[in-house]
């Protein structure tokens, strides 16, 4: 018995998710409850607090903004339309703003904007540091979106690449997961399949800043030279590479 007390308590070292919680004769103790309770309502704040434009704003103090939003009218219709989610209400677009562009960075609230809210600003910042030499749009902020309302964008802008920065689905362990969403080429209509994604950028045992923004540098090195983005880029990034930067950010308990 304490063999499998000691292994599972090695397992629950190495992640943060729910592993055999103790019970009382198939029943839940009161705290384990409550966590899980706390966790659903940090998860459905996540997906339905509105994306606080302004801070976003005061933490890219040093870049031009540019705000615009989907084709879903509220929160619910997001929900209940990803198609909409997808599609630029061209209302909302600056006409007068021209490319091209090497790349279009479109943040989006997605289906967490407190993701977006903690870690766009500061992931971005350490991409733009590194593109030395590539001509960079004004920031999108864009409200009720999805990945591929970037596309759109992006063909605007003739732009060589976009990458979105979204809020990703909460769970019952991570509520504030960020991931990066890297096109080629972007057009309306462009396929998942076209896109490299980097996820779980957060504060739970996740992906750190730093780690996260210079694996996305190194996809577009790769897909700049390669000419392509998606399942004809392998993400093989060099270990050594990626293991100079991997620290984790601190795993914290939800408040």
């Amino acid at each position: 018995m304490n063999s499998e007390l000691d292994a599972l308590k090695s397992l629950r070292q190495l992640t943060p998710s729910r592993v055999r919680l103790g019970s009382n004769q198939g029943i839940a103790n009161t705290q384990q409850v409550l966590d899980l309770q706390m966790a659903h309502a940090q998860a459905k704040d996540a997906i339905l607090l509105p994306l606080q434009s302004e801070l976003l704003k005061r933490n890219l103090v040093e870049r031009e903004i540019v705000e615009v939003r989907s084709k879903a009218f509220d929160r619910s219709e997001y929900l209940r339309r990803p198609d909409l989610g997808r599609c630029l209400d061209l209302q909302t677009f600056p006409n007068q703003l021209e490319g091209p562009f090497d790349v279009v960075f479109v943040i989006g609230d997605g289906l967490s904007a407190t993701a977006v809210e903690r870690h766009a600003a500061p992931v971005l910042s350490a991409v733009i540091q590194q593109l030395d030499g590539w001509s960079v749009a004004p920031i999108f902020i864009a409200t009720q979106a999805r990945v591929a309302l970037a596309d759109d964008i992006g063909e605007r802008l003739n732009a060589l690449f976009t990458v979105m920065m979204i809020g990703e689905r909460p769970g019952l362990t991570v509520s504030d997961s960020m991931g990066l969403y890297l096109t080629i080429a972007p057009r309306k209509g462009t396929p998942d399949s076209s896109r490299n994604c980097i996820s779980n950028i957060h504060g739970n045992g996740g992906l750190s800043h730093q780690a996260a923004a210079d694996k996305l540098v190194w996809l577009m090195q790769q897909a700049k030279h390669l000419g392509c983005t998606g399942i004809a880029l392998k993400d093989d990034m060099p270990s050594t590479l990626l293991d100079q930067n991997v620290e984790l950010l601190p795993r914290k308990d939800f408040e």
